[in-house]
């Protein structure tokens, strides 16, 4: 018997034998595609490929792709446990080609690899075919299907399209027949809904486009997409009808019968059914960066758990079981998906966390559950305000109430539910558009596909020379650009870094004869970096010789503090465990942030020991060194990965620190991680650390803002200042100072707590210049300037009005004593298509500053005129109207 991992390498080689690149799985979170929550089947990471958008060195792949359907549209989780083959996690197989082979290939393809490498009996194979297909219904009788076997389907089963326009075409799909000892018909009968004929295998023809109209025309470029579920195949290879009878499934299950001490079959098995699925989808969503949260993906995740949860309850665990399960996990498809392992600790934390958190709540919920039922008649369903209760109150999804219920044969009154919490269900649905990257990049990928990517010297040089190979302005592309316009820059290679992994882009200047242009900041879409860029003098032509010069005390600062993040995170990690790991950070050239996995606040004698080791290193001023090597070579010596990241066939890992105890291949090496930024020389070049705090960012994940080399000796000379100022006026003896320093700390610390509040307080309010909601081309958009609160209480302003919004952006500018702090929050359901980030460096240019940085959802920055809010507030408004 091939095991469900035997099954999986058998397709993969087969077709890489028939000339096919294998490609890894991309991560659950697209990349490019905003609309979908996770990835879904195995065509996502081709999107750009099949439209013809992108090109790349291959024109045959093969994929075993991670898919989740739990939220929006594809949404499987009600039926998961009770029915024999739908999962939240399943693993797509499939076979691609981009304009290079098409039907008369892609079907001798799935037939020989089905009938001779898996052995599967011909006789007991169906295949359908979309009507009007004469072409594949041929192809069919050639390979010897009869024809009676051989079924056209008139309906959309059979007919694939991307969306309402696009590229689209028929499909033929492949049935088995498990035997007329079960119910059901073949496809297209009035019994197709049985059990009996289960589709195994769907190719797609990509062969036409689809116009608003209703018209139709041939691709230039036809290809094939296809996809066959692992789990579903190797049921039926291993002699079962039901997908949780697979050696996979088996092993999952026995390991929460284990931990439970509940058996295995009979009536508890739907309860281990739904742990064994549920710890896969969780796992490795986890390890694909996302984590338990209110909205979005991380209250997709949330559900999950909790229903997995709430089934390990229902079998008597009375301890947190989940987290003792994910070693089985790994051990049965950690060499598959190496990111598994890798995150392994983090994922056991979150888990256990997680539940530990729900056991708290569950037993109450269900006692409210059980006392609302005893008021009712019987069979009759669940009032929908009483559901929302449960929601509001215990943090039960609807869907888990309703699972509850399925158990005591009645239902809940979904209208009743949908009404009481009407304001939260629209901002679950707006968030189910994703935060896949913009989707609109057809004219950095005509640039790619015409000139290559740009070439990046700026590991070894902040200066160089380029030739201009595009210009893009409004959009479009240009061919000159004159003073006073604003531009972007595609060069044939530059010492500009773009922006990514957290690190800002650089700035700096670009000279070629009598022209000069300030270079704002740099980014990068395909490879391609982009110079935003002001012309301040001449013009530039497409074509001309251009000398580049980074700003090099911008990038000085930038380097230092991205350093500093590597040593913090190393040192979080030896302070708190190795379930810490980098879930976002802010490498800019006044201030470093870095955001990680934890549960809980840092006492005060943790954050002082991080920040005392990571001075420790610094001090060392130790050589920063890089290594090129593959992503498996990396993690087989330890580097640190960030989780959900995608890495190509070369990683730079970035080593730095002599550690006295061993870390790393060679027992030397303090911290060792993937990176592709800039560093410093040294670690002495960091100069000095000073941690300003730690907050919560989100669910399970803490914040810790820093300064580094001159911002840390200001910070800290300034506060021995204050201190100097303090024990003077105290007149008291020296043995007193110290408590008497400390009483005054505190005192004054309650109240700048209370005058915190008090300016939230009055900023939710409306500030000196308040501006109601607007309606900016369809977006909520609160915008206002604010006296008598300082820079560092924007955010969490920010966060309450973008509560407050549920859909829409959020522009603040703070006045201190003339000079402005700003900061800008996006809504996740928006972040797709507007960024924070691009609404507060409209603001900032408009009060005096330059640049600006952060997130899409959250971005801050500065300037020195705060008089010029309104005009900051409308070319803001003007990014959010295009």
């Amino acid at each position: 018997m091939q095991s469900l991992n035997d099954i999986r390498s058998t397709f993969l080689d087969y077709f890489e034998k028939q000339g096919h690149s294998v490609q890894p799985s991309s991560p659950l979170v697209p990349r490019n595609d905003p609309t979908l929550m996770f990835a879904n089947s195995g065509m996502v990471q081709f999107k750009n490929l099949f439209t013809g958008v992108e090109t790349r060195d291959y024109k045959r792949a093969t994929t075993a792709q991670k898919c989740v359907r739990a939220g929006g549209k594809h949404n499987d989780l009600d039926n998961v446990g009770y029915t024999a083959r739908h999962h939240t996690f399943f693993e797509m197989l499939g076979n691609f080609s981009f304009g290079d082979y098409f039907k008369e290939e892609a079907i001798p393809f799935a037939w020989n690899l089905i009938t001779q490498d898996f052995g599967i009996d011909k006789d007991r194979l169906w295949v359908t075919v979309y009507h009007t297909d004469d072409e594949a219904f041929e192809i069919w009788k050639k390979l010897g299907v009869p024809e009676e076997r051989i079924i056209r389907i008139a309906t959309s089963d059979n007919f694939w399209q991307m969306g309402p326009t696009g590229p689209c075409g028929p499909c033929t799909e492949i049935f088995y027949d498990h035997g007329d000892h079960i119910w059901g018909g073949p496809p297209g009968s009035p019994e197709e809904d049985g059990d009996r004929f289960i589709e195994i295998w769907n190719i797609v023809f990509m062969q036409n486009e689809q116009f608003e109209d209703g018209s139709m025309r041939a691709l230039d470029m036809q290809s094939i997409d296809t996809g066959m579920g692992l789990e579903r195949i190797a049921a039926l290879m291993q002699g079962s009808h039901d997908n949780y009878d697979t050696d996979l499934f088996k092993a999952l299950i026995e390991a929460s019968a284990h931990a439970t001490g509940v058996d295995p079959y009979g009536d508890q098995n739907v309860h281990h059914r739904v742990i064994a699925d549920h710890l896969r989808s969780t796992s490795f969503l986890i390890s694909d960066g996302v984590l338990p949260s209110k909205d979005g993906r991380g209250y997709v995740l949330r559900r999950i758990m909790r229903r997995a949860m709430r089934h390990a309850h229902l079998l008597g665990a009375k301890d947190p079981v989940m987290h003792r399960l994910v070693p089985e996990l790994v051990n049965q498809m950690g060499a598959a998906y190496p990111e598994l392992r890798q995150a392994q600790p983090l994922i056991e934390e979150t888990l256990r966390a997680e539940e530990t958190r729900f056991r708290e709540t569950l037993d109450r919920g269900l006692k409210l559950l059980d006392d609302e039922l005893g008021g009712l008649a019987e069979g009759e369903d669940l009032p929908g305000r009483a559901a929302f209760k449960l929601y509001d109150t215990f943090g039960f999804p609807l869907d888990l109430t309703q699972d509850a219920l399925r158990e005591k044969g009645r239902g809940v009154d979904t209208a009743g539910f949908d009404e009481a919490m009407e304001e939260q269900k629209a901002k679950a649905r707006a968030s189910w558009a994703g935060t896949g990257e913009a989707a609109d990049a057809s004219v950095w990928f005509d640039i790619a596909d015409a000139h290559g990517a740009t070439d990046f010297l700026g590991y070894d040089t902040e200066v160089a020379e380029a030739q201009v190979i595009a210009l893009v302005k409004d959009g479009a592309p240009a061919d000159k650009a004159e003073k006073g316009d604003s531009v972007q820059v595609v060069l044939n290679q530059t010492p500009f870094y773009a922006e990514s992994g957290g690190q800002v882009g650089d700035q700096g200047t670009l000279k070629a004869g009598n022209a000069t242009a300030r270079i704002t900041d740099t980014r990068k879409v395909a490879d391609v970096f982009i110079h935003f860029a002001d012309v301040t003098e001449g013009a530039l032509e497409v074509g001309m010789g251009v000398e580049m010069s980074v700003d090099h005390a911008h990038r000085t600062a930038i380097r230092a503090n991205h350093s500093a993040t590597h040593l913090l995170h190393e040192a979080l990690r030896g302070a708190l465990g190795d379930h810490v790991a980098q879930r976002g950070s802010l490498n800019a050239p006044d201030r470093l942030r870095f955001d990680f996995s934890h549960s809980k606040a840092l006492s005060l004698d943790e954050l002082a020991g991080v920040e005392r080791e990571v001075n420790a290193y610094i001090r060392q001023n130790s050589p920063v060194e890089t290594r090129i090597m593959t992503p498996d070579d990396a993690r087989e010596i330890g580097a640190q990965a960030l989780f959900g990241e995608k890495y190509g066939d070369e990683v730079r890992v970035v080593s730095m620190g002599q550690a006295n105890t061993g870390k790393g291949a060679d027992g030397q090496t303090y911290s060792l991680e993937l990176c592709g930024g800039t560093h410093v020389r040294q670690t002495g070049d960091i100069g000095a650390f000073v941690t300003l705090g730690d907050s919560a960012s989100s669910s399970g994940v803490r914040r810790i803002e820093a300064l580094t080399g001159q911002a840390a000796m200001d910070y800290l000379r300034a506060q021995d200042h204050r201190l100097a100022a303090v024990a003077l006026g105290l007149k008291a003896r020296p043995e007193e100072v110290a408590d008497r320093v400390k009483a005054l700390q505190d005192e004054r610390k309650s109240l700048q707590n209370e005058v915190a509040q008090l300016r939230r307080e009055l900023a939710m309010g409306g500030g000196s210049a308040a501006h109601s909601d607007k309606d900016v081309s369809g977006v909520a958009f609160f915008a206002t300037k604010l006296d008598g609160v300082s820079g560092k209480d924007l955010p969490a302003l920010v966060d309450e009005h973008k509560a407050r919004l549920g859909s829409g952006a959020v522009l603040l500018i703070a006045d201190a004593g003339g000079k402005a702090a700003v900061a800008a929050g996006v809504t996740e359901d928006l972040t797709g298509k507007l960024s924070a980030v691009d609404l507060v460096r409209a603001a900032v240019a408009e009060l005096g500053g330059k640049g600006g940085g952060g997130r899409p959802d959250m971005a801050q920055g500065g300037g020195a005129d705060a008089s010029n809010s309104d005009a900051a507030i409308a070319a803001a408004e003007k990014i959010i109207g295009g």
